[in-house]
């Protein structure tokens, strides 16, 4: 089984906080879609025999593509690959994108999920993210793709931010799980060079939370999307029951995926390969049939920790003998060796072979997998 995963390079606008590779200008549009279907052809026997199961247009604002270019970068995919076990198709969306003539569109097409990049309810914290809606253009969106008959809708929330209380947290994910989504992805706001937000930063103009702030925030996240029933399966990710985005579950477990367009990463199941973060390179690169792309063949290592850092996120954790018979005796070994102290203080179970974070664990999560992580001794 495989993904397919199509970056879409192209913003309205930029978010003071986005790091992600995007462009403002959307002239080049209708040749991107044709490189797009072009690099489908030069590229199709890196999932040779697989079935594909998930697609997921990211970006980048993919709900810039119009009626035109998604048809026809559907067509291609169609017609190159085998989609009969087709079970996700997601869409990412700004709320300001989700005119109701827009959603029968994409009603029109495979899609069977939309991702709404909302970040937060509140209109001052939507103006400070240089966001283009307002709180009421985001429960607009949801509930018009609700009415049109999406029922599989993710929402983005955002907390951490400098002058965020917990009350304005609350009052977010209140409002959240009022709307009746199936899925909320909550990740903490980050300070990435080279974003208008970082130069913010440092030039002494914002502060970031304090630990305490965060650990506050995190534990409200947590319980209230429990009191929403939301089960809690990945660190940054709630969904209710029988809505695991299975795009982002299938990276989880290591499965093949195909990654399109500039700055796009794959995965053959042994090597990782990343297209050029420039639109212009990439562009010159599918026409010419010279793609321009990065590789990199995983270690035994690479393999463990990439592994280690990928399943303890998730609710399911470590099985010790899939990670046993993978990775050998040694690094089995160093993996249970290692855990021991984190399982006598409370942060990590181990039960019936399985490893994993406790609700105490998960508030130091990245101090714990790099523990686990073994140094690559052929770098």
């Amino acid at each position: 089984m495989a993904g397919i995963y199509l970056h879409i390079p192209f913003c309205k606008s930029r978010c003071i906080y986005c790091d992600f590779y995007s462009q403002t200008d959307e002239t080049p549009i209708d040749k991107f879609t044709e490189a797009v279907c072009r690099e489908v052809r030069l590229r199709k026997q890196m999932l040779a025999n697989e079935t594909v199961r998930t697609v997921y247009f990211g970006g980048g604002t993919p709900s810039r593509l119009q009626q035109k270019h998604l048809e026809k970068i559907f067509d291609t995919l169609y017609a190159e690959f085998s989609m009969d076990n087709l079970v996700e198709v997601t869409l990412e969306a700004n709320p300001d994108d989700l005119s109701p003539a827009y959603i029968g569109m994409l009603r029109r097409l495979p899609f069977n999920r939309i991702s709404i990049g909302i970040q937060s309810f509140n209109d001052d914290e939507l103006k400070f993210l240089g966001r283009r809606h307002s709180s009421q253009d985001a429960v607009k969106a949801v509930k018009n793709c609700q009415q049109m008959g999406f029922e599989n809708i993710s929402i983005d929330l955002m907390y951490g931010l400098p002058d965020q209380t917990p009350e304005i947290w609350q009052k977010n994910l209140q409002r959240a799980v009022s709307l009746d989504v199936r899925h909320i992805s909550a990740y903490h706001l980050t300070y990435e060079e080279n974003t208008p937000l970082y130069g913010l930063l440092q030039k002494g103009k914002i502060c970031p939370v304090d630990e305490e702030r965060s650990s506050t925030l995190f534990t409200l996240l947590i319980d209230t999307l429990a009191e929403g029933g939301f089960i809690h399966y990945e660190i940054s990710n709630f969904a209710k029951p029988g809505y695991f985005s299975r795009h982002n579950s299938s990276y989880w477990k290591g499965d093949k995926y195909l990654g399109l367009g500039p700055s796009a990463h794959s995965f053959d199941g042994n090597k990782r390969s990343w297209n050029t973060a420039s639109l212009t390179d990439y562009l010159n690169g599918v026409f010419s049939g010279n793609l321009s792309y990065e590789t990199e063949h995983l270690t035994l290592y690479r393999h463990y920790n990439e592994f280690i850092l990928t399943r303890l996120r998730t609710r399911e954790g470590i099985d010790t003998l899939e990670l046993k018979e993978r990775f050998g005796e040694s690094l089995y070994r160093y993996c249970l060796k290692g855990a021991q102290k984190f399982i006598a203080e409370n942060l990590l179970n181990f039960q019936n072979n399985i490893l994993k974070l406790t609700r105490k664990g998960i508030f130091i999560s990245d101090g714990i997998i790099s523990e686990l992580m073994q140094v690559d001794t052929n770098e």
